[in-house]
């Protein structure tokens, strides 16, 4: 199975997420699983090097059309993210949205609801419901690297099956 692994890749947090991330989908699912991370293709994403944005373009495109499955880090609101996800739902790529952001938690928290008409004062994280509701629609979210992996790996079995 390839999975296509979409995140932000220009700063060192994201970065180091997506090496852990990724790190452990192939150390601890393994076996047949192939994870294309754009942030390892040199041809594009090396900063030292030249890519225009049609050679960015077309050389992801081609790596997610060719997929099984689109792992989508929904942290950072990055765009090309957004732009991968629905590329990936009008292909039929189920889609496995990660949103780690901790300030969706509390939501039971009267102070934290009643704040919330208070201007500047929304403790809350957003992320685009449009982009949630087409990964909910073609897949699964999850809130953690464990339930990520977790989810990559039950796909990976639902994948061998189908494909024997």
């Amino acid at each position: 199975m390839k999975v296509y692994f979409a995140n932000d890749l220009f700063n060192d947090g994201s970065r180091m997420f997506n090496m852990h991330t990724v790190g452990r989908i192939r150390n601890e699912i393994g076996g047949d699983i192939v994870v294309y991370n754009p942030m390892e293709n040199d041809e594009i994403n090396d900063k030292d090097s030249f890519a225009d944005a049609q050679m960015v373009a077309d050389a992801d495109y081609e790596q997610l059309k060719s997929s099984d499955l689109l792992v989508a880090v929904l942290d950072s609101g990055d765009v090309g993210v957004g732009v991968e996800v629905g590329l990936a739902y009008e292909m039929d790529i189920p889609i496995i949205g990660v949103y780690t952001d901790v300030r969706q938690k509390g939501y039971e928290n009267k102070d934290k609801i009643k704040i919330l008409s208070e201007i500047g004062q929304n403790q809350f994280s957003y992320v685009n419901i449009m982009q949630t509701g087409l990964i909910m629609n073609n897949g699964v979210m999850v809130d953690n690297v464990d339930d990520l992996v977790e989810k990559v790996a039950m796909f990976n079995e639902e994948y061998k099956k189908i494909n024997k």
